[in-house]
């Protein structure tokens, strides 16, 4: 009994997280209109994260300051080399057909409408970074330590699980992989230093907010592609 118990600990960790890859395939395979997608996709989002996972969500920040920090210098690091160096990532490095092409993919027109601007900031600053900190943060570094992982610690420090975390956190990515990289560095050396989810989603949260006022300042798109 014991066992099946520990068996089933993962999945309010790793549901929320597969439920949104699975929107993202069906997105390029199925499209939905973009009026549509958004706001399906923060409901059932929402609803998963609520059933699934409201006992493991933890948003209390202890330290707000610094998290504060930490959040705005990630965004600072993601947009820099494109502002810095405007043909930088036209590099092979990172369009390739391994980690894809940037592309906006949703009209300019289509996308500034409210009815898919608000649901498309509501998903990237409230719900991806708790589902996102769930699967890599509290549930995946911790799992590589050991698959029965709630007998370590948040923010459980190991070589392997730390660099391997940060690497498929690189790789979610795509043509961003080496921005994604340092962040994944960034949110997982946090976890280490502060063992605190609400931290980390709060991080996480302010990163993506800062990303987007900037795209929606300055008319990137690609950056939510």
């Amino acid at each position: 009994m014991r066992s099946e118990i520990k068996h089933w600990a993962s999945p309010p960790y790793v549901l929320p997280f597969v439920v949104f890859l699975l929107f993202l395939a069906q997105q390029r395979y199925l499209p939905l209109s973009p009026y549509v997608e958004f706001t399906v996709r923060d409901v059932v989002l929402a609803a998963v994260l609520f059933v699934f996972s409201r006992q493991i969500i933890q948003l209390r920040a202890v330290r707000r300051l610094e998290t504060l920090v930490i959040g705005v210098a990630v965004f600072v690091v993601w947009v820099a080399p494109d502002v810095v160096l405007p043909a930088y990532r036209q590099h092979w490095l990172f369009q390739n057909f391994i980690t894809g092409q940037i592309s906006n993919t949703i009209p300019e027109d289509i996308i500034r409408s409210p009815l898919v601007l608000w649901p498309r900031i509501i998903q990237a600053v409230v719900l991806v970074p708790i589902l996102e900190e769930l699967f890599w943060r509290a549930w995946l570094m911790r799992w590589l330590i050991n698959p029965h992982f709630e007998g370590i610690p948040l923010g459980a420090y190991q070589a392997a699980s730390f660099w391997i975390t940060a690497a498929l956190f690189a790789s979610e990515h795509g043509p961003y992989w080496d921005v994604g990289l340092i962040a994944g560095i960034a949110y997982n050396w946090w976890m280490v230093r502060t063992r605190s989810l609400g931290d980390c989603i709060l991080a996480h949260a302010i990163t993506n907010a800062c990303l987007c006022g900037y795209v929606v300042a300055t008319h990137h798109w690609e950056y939510w592609q």
